[in-house]
């Protein structure tokens, strides 16, 4: 497993931060960003980078699929997308439970389907479940 070093509490980060925090080098970033559309940095006015804090969570999953699970570029992309459709799907009923303040069994489901794959995956969707909690908490206040 890779080692992942925590997120700063930042809205933007620029090529060379995401870089560090994903332990890979820019010209990696660069071209995740040509195989997988849903990164989408935004530019500066000086032209530089910007990845918002949900493309750096993004990367971080791409990177797990990609180094840790073993899994080819198209495979990464597809499963990414089932992920979002499963997501998607389910959006109503998580915005529902969301507004009563009860927790989405969302998390668990997935995490569910990846116990099998590998012990580091139930990790990734923990902290991923962790990360979404508290965005909701922000996100009412």
């Amino acid at each position: 497993m890779t080692k992942q070093k925590a997120i700063p509490d930042k809205m933007y980060f620029r090529i060379g931060e995401t870089a560090e925090i994903l332990d890979v080098k820019p010209y990696v970033l660069r071209y995740w960003e040509t195989e997988f559309p849903d990164i989408k940095p935004v530019k500066s006015q000086s032209n530089q980078r910007l990845y918002k804090r949900k493309d750096v969570e993004m990367l971080l999953a791409i990177k797990h699929l990609l180094y840790d699970e073993k899994f080819t570029i198209n495979g990464a992309r597809d499963h990414l997308k089932e992920l979002m459709k499963a997501q998607s799907k389910q959006a109503e009923p998580v915005a529902a439970k969301a507004a009563s303040g009860k927790t989405t069994d969302l998390f668990e489901k997935v995490s569910a389907q990846g116990k099998g794959k590998s012990e580091s995956s139930g990790k990734v969707f923990s902290k991923l479940k962790g990360d979404l909690e508290w965005c909701l908490t922000e996100l009412r206040k």
